[in-house]
This record gives C-alpha cells, structure tokens and sequence, in this order.
C-alpha cells in the first residue's frame, strides 16, 4: 500500500505503508540510535511525535516483550528507509511491520530519511502527517498546519499512570537486567523507598532504581506532593516525559512543595526541567532536539564525557538558573544544559537518559549518586 508523508512546510515523500492504515498527526523529529527501535517506539516521551530513524534499516532484528519501556508503542508515528522483511534473531517473537500493525501504529518506509533528517536539522521539526493509501498531498499539507504547536501542550496527561503502583520485576524486566553489562558494584545499605512521579517513566528507569536497591511506589502525575511525602519515602524521583514542561504546571507547583520539604529529589529528562523550572528558571524549544544514543556530555567537576542516550525537544535556559543552582553537565555539541544541582538542597537532575534504553551505560553512577544522597540524609 502507498503511503506519504507531508510537511508543514509543502513538502511531501511518497513512500509504501510500513504499519498499520490509516493517517496520523505529530511533530516529525528525528533519532540517530542505530539500535533500540522498540525501546523507542514504547518511549512516553515520544507522545505526539512521528519519529525518523536515521539508520537505514530497521526492524532486522524484530521485536521482544523484554524491550518495551511501557504497555504498547506511544510514538504517534513511525518513519523508515528500510524496513526489515524478516526478523534474524533468537530472542525475537515477531517482526516489526506485525508489531506495529498489531498497535496500530502508522508508518512509512522507502523515503529519503537522510533529506528529511537534514530538512529537519537546517529548518528545525516541523508538524508532520503520514497518511497510507490514496490521499491528496496538498490536503495532507493543510493538515499538518492545522496541528497544534508543541510549545504550550500538556502530553504529559496521556501517558501517566492511573493510580499509584508499586513496581516489581516481571520475568520480561529480569530477562532485560540479564542483558544489562553494568550490575551496581555496591547497591544501596538498606532497602530504600523511592517516590516516582510518572511524567511518562520508562521501564528500564524503575528497574535501574531497583537494581541499585530502592523500592519504588509509582505515583500519577497529579497527585498532591503532600501525599508522596504521607508515603515517608527517602527519596523523590521526577520522571521522563513528553510535551512542553513549561505547559505542566501542577507538577511545577508539586516540585516547589518537595523542594521546600527537604527530601532528596533526582530528576531525569522532562523530570530535570521541571525541577529547575521549580527553582525558577526558564526553559526553551530547541530547533530539533537531541535524540539518539551517541551524544557527548561533559561532567564540569571532572572534565570527563559521557556518551549518551537523549531524547528531548526543550532544555533549560542556563542564564535562568539563579544563585545556589550549578550547572553540572554540558552537551559537547551545542553547550545546552545537561545536569544542575542545588549547592545547598539534596537534589539533581540531568537531562540525558542514565538508564540508556536503548543507549551506553556511562552514566549509570547517576542512580547510585542518588542511593548515597538518600543514604546521607
């Protein structure tokens, strides 16, 4: 089956149908990971977003229930090169075109995906639409103008839980520990308890937590900061998450009241930019984000990089972090902010993905940094 994808911009690829029929809207962003497709596909972060992979082909290697980072694909979209016909790999239990097609994902394949990557680099994302079968592109067009910006929208609603959980390892969660190369050479001395609010949180996040011996009650987006800290926990651990951080402002109204109380707070991603937005800084739109698992990040203390894993289409403005808050990190490719702390408060945050589904494993210490802040408080 045809399939095309326009731009807001005019421009239109035609392609063949690589998912499921039908049309989809979003912000066409791009990511530079050569593996991990499930992992990215099953990313909450990637809510209202229709994804470019970089890499030529997907899919060679299939897809697994040991993979996914929450219940079934959030991406609203999924673009292509190459896709795969045939899954070679032991571990795999169906191939990719089925599994989106079975979670009624629209995508493409058979475009230029290296002159859409380098449309979207010069003149930034763009709002997109990937519509199968036979369909106008100048309507598609419109379409896409039509769609809401990403500035100003709260995704963070769709994809947070319903109700407070406590997280245990499923067969699926060890299966994926097993194939982790980094085990934590001296986990937490006692078993501590973790608040996790979910903006969005991805599997292998709470996993990490576990492996470095905390237990983690999970907890809706909306709820009061009052009633995390009913829960007595030695830490609060602000999530990965979609949309405009700026737009959730319940949650930056929660952060300021657990910032108050004392506890120790790590956030990751989304959760980095609402915590410094609870300190009163600002955050900006970057023109096409940071999103693969190959970018380098400077630790300021040491002059050591890390090679990361990225996902996110704001960051915080480092003229805005007031006196008391330090910058941690830096991006070696644009300098943007990838890590604060609080010089006299028990909390940090980084923006990159510590946990690295998919992704390197350099900043896997994160976790046990926050093990020791909750440990010494």
């Amino acid at each position: 089956m045809n399939a095309i994808l326009a731009l807001e911009d005019g421009t239109w690829y035609a392609g063949v149908s690589a998912g499921a029929p039908g049309e989809t809207t979003g912000e066409v962003v791009f990511n530079t990971s050569m593996t991990g497709y499930q992992e990215v596909l099953t990313d909450p972060s990637y809510a209202g977003q229709i994804v470019t992979m970089t890499t030529p082909q997907i899919g060679n290697y299939g897809v697994a229930a040991a993979d996914v980072e929450s219940d079934a694909p959030k991406v609203a979209g999924f673009i292509m090169r190459d896709q795969s016909p045939i899954a070679s790999n032991w571990r795999a239990q169906a191939t990719l075109r089925d599994y989106l097609i079975a979670n009624h994902i629209v995508a493409i394949a058979d475009i230029d995906t290296r002159a859409l990557t380098r449309k979207l680099r010069s003149a930034g994302v763009m709002r997109g639409v990937v519509a199968t079968g036979a369909v106008d592109p100048q309507a598609l067009v419109e379409r896409a103008r039509a769609i809401p910006l990403m500035e100003g929208m709260d995704l963070v609603k769709e994809v947070t839980c319903a109700a407070p959980y406590d997280f245990s390892l499923s067969l699926a969660d060890t299966v994926a520990a097993a194939s982790f190369a980094q085990t934590p050479e001296k986990p937490a001395s006692r078993l501590l308890k973790v608040a996790a609010y979910d903006y969005g949180i991805k599997t292998n996040i709470l996993r990490r937590l576990v492996a470095h011996g905390c237990q983690v009650r999970v907890f809706p987006a909306t709820t009061p900061a009052a009633e995390l800290l009913a829960w007595q926990p030695d830490g609060i651990f602000l999530s990965n998450g979609p949309g405009d951080p700026a737009a959730v402002g319940y949650a930056i109204d929660n952060v300021r009241a657990l910032v108050e109380a004392g506890t120790p707070i790590f956030g990751i991603c989304l959760g980095h930019q609402l915590l410094a937005l609870g300190l009163g800084a600002s955050t900006y739109k970057l023109k096409f984000g940071h999103r693969g698992g190959n970018h380098p990040v400077k630790q300021l203390s040491s002059g050591q990089v890390e090679i990361t894993s990225q996902n996110h289409g704001f960051a915080v403005d480092p003229d805005s972090l007031s006196a008391g808050i330090e910058m941690t990190h830096k991006n070696l490719y644009d300098g943007t902010v990838e890590g604060i702390r609080h010089t006299g408060k028990p909390l940090f945050s980084v923006q990159y993905h510590p946990e690295a589904s998919p992704g390197p494993h350099d900043a896997d210490y994160l976790f046990r940094q926050f093990v020791d802040l909750m440990e010494s408080h």
